[in-house]
């Protein structure tokens, strides 16, 4: 059975790399894997892209993924820590967005920041490699959801709970949440967007129209709930 790197092991083997005395790291070299690794598993997944397709794209050895990074999933994962840095970005503008508000104007808040960041486009290759990561779960999708996903539906659970007056444990909260998630999610399908909608455009003044939307939609939505 092939043996795969967890994290921990590909940490330890480059510190070992890093501070033994008679290796000198290329670190052109493991920039360019990066790189690389970067614009192919954004292109084709992970499950798609072969270790000697990603070396022969950055001019290196066949051997140097395993070198640098322990073996693909290794090199995938610390891509994949780059595009997970950005997204708590995202996620953490989006919340100091609301602070001192209440509950519905925080939502509000973070549901116009959170599509802003995303109309800016300046990582593409994240929602490209983050679109084949969910069609094809690697080992490496539940870093996502832990460090990415769950803080964002836990923060948007705490303020849907507050409009309701439940608990955040409570189904309905999370239904509430799942249901705006799927709105900002069907927000950044683009391409789907300019076919169903003639003269779809992403700007700034777009965006902030479809986030007023969907803030509208959705605290209307929770507010019927309470009343019920």
């Amino acid at each position: 059975m092939r043996h795969v790197a967890s994290a921990r092991t590909v940490r330890l083997a480059t510190r070992r790399r890093t501070t033994d005395p008679h290796v000198v790291p290329d670190r052109e070299t493991r920039a360019r894997l990066l790189e690389e690794g970067r614009r192919l598993f954004a292109a084709k997944g992970f499950r798609r892209v072969t270790v000697r397709e990603i070396c022969t794209a950055a001019g290196a050895n066949v051997a140097a993924i395993n070198y640098y990074f322990g073996d693909k999933l290794g090199l995938y994962r610390e891509v994949l820590d780059g595009a997970i840095a950005v997204m708590q970005q995202t996620t953490d503008r989006a919340r100091k967005a609301g602070e001192g508000g209440n509950s519905e104007q925080k939502l509000r808040a973070f549901i116009r920041t959170f599509l802003q960041q995303l109309g800016q486009v300046k990582h593409p290759w994240i929602h490209d490699m983050m679109t084949h990561e969910m069609a094809e779960p690697s080992d490496a999708l539940d870093e996502v959801v832990h460090r990415v996903i769950v803080p964002r539906i836990d923060y948007m659970r705490d303020l849907v709970a507050d409009i309701l007056d439940l608990e955040a444990s409570d189904d309905r909260v999370l239904r509430c949440v799942l249901s705006v998630q799927s709105q900002l999610h069907a927000a950044m399908a683009n391409p789907v967007s300019k076919r169903l909608v003639p003269g779809f455009t992403a700007d700034a003044e777009a965006v902030d129209r479809l986030a007023q939307h969907i803030a509208d939609f959705s605290i209307g939505g929770i507010r019927s709930l309470r009343k019920r």
